[in-house]
């Protein structure tokens, strides 16, 4: 926050000698920047001036990319960000000692979950066997082999996000602890091994607790990620877990609930710490 503090005059100093006065007052105040890529929020009546306005923050910020921002959407949670300016949106995130690589133009890396992957850092025990069920760029998992020390097996569907999950083992060198699978996990063999399961989606989470139960050990601990409407809180998402895994024959123990964000207007990203048993 200081150092955002600090060059906002430097920004409007700039700007304010191009644009009309009242456009100045609209520039803005927030932005998110990944690596040396920034995603700026950009008002409609900014348009005409979004790529010099882009180029200003990017020099005054020392920053490669500007990219506008825009809706996350589809299967594998793709952004939907315009470029205003540089070429280049590959990117290396360093947080919590993790470094992770990515393509920020088409890679969703949230900020605001970072409570979270400095979390599992500290829940993973040394060892212990962690099935990563959405890992994407390891955005979870690896904070646990790095931190924790613990065996991780991270399956990602996007062959282009995966590329990234591969490059990011490597740079953390945790290639002993950590092996990556580039498959849907439904098609994942494994079956009663793991210690610990990552559920790190939203949505549509729900459709693959039966495959997290059949990955799990009797006992594991599920983190179970899913969206959920503020009218249906506190009782949702534990419900909908808890009917699903009595039908498969588990019983489940809320150990901590936690919420990540508001994800929508009325809707918020949650996650629930469970332990299931074999019945």
């Amino acid at each position: 926050m200081v150092r955002t503090q600090l060059i906002k005059p430097r920004i409007r100093e700039i700007l304010s000698r191009e644009l009309p006065p009242e456009l100045v007052s609209m520039l803005p105040k927030h932005w998110v920047q990944i690596g040396d890529v920034l995603i700026l929020p950009l008002r409609p009546e900014l348009e005409p001036y979004k790529h010099r306005i882009a180029e200003v923050y990017a020099e005054v910020l020392g920053v490669k990319a500007v990219l506008r921002k825009g809706r996350i959407g589809g299967e594998f949670r793709e952004t939907n960000y315009e470029l205003l300016y540089g070429s280049d949106t590959v990117t290396v995130h360093v947080e919590n000692g993790i470094k992770y690589k990515l393509d920020v133009a088409k890679i969703m890396f949230s900020p605001a979950n970072v409570k979270e992957r400095v979390r599992m850092a500290k829940v993973a025990r040394p060892d212990e066997l962690v099935v990563d069920m959405f890992a994407g760029i390891g955005h979870l998992s690896l904070p646990m082999a790095v931190h924790g020390k613990a065996r991780v097996i991270a399956i990602e569907k996007s062959p282009y996000t995966f590329r990234f999950l591969v490059e990011n083992i490597e740079l953390n060198k945790v290639q002993d602890r950590m092996t990556a699978y580039n498959i849907d996990n439904r098609d994942f063999p494994g079956e009663n091994i793991a210690d610990r399961i990552l559920m790190g989606y939203v949505v549509k989470t729900h459709e693959f607790i039966p495959k997290a139960l059949s990955i799990a050990k009797d006992e594991a601990i599920i983190h179970y990620h899913n969206t959920v409407p503020e009218r249906l809180m506190p009782r949702e998402p534990l419900e909908t877990f808890q009917k699903t895994a009595r039908e498969y024959g588990y019983e489940v123990e809320k150990l901590n609930e936690l919420i990540i964000k508001r994800y929508a207007p009325g809707v918020w990203h949650v996650v629930l710490d469970l332990r299931v048993f074999k019945r």
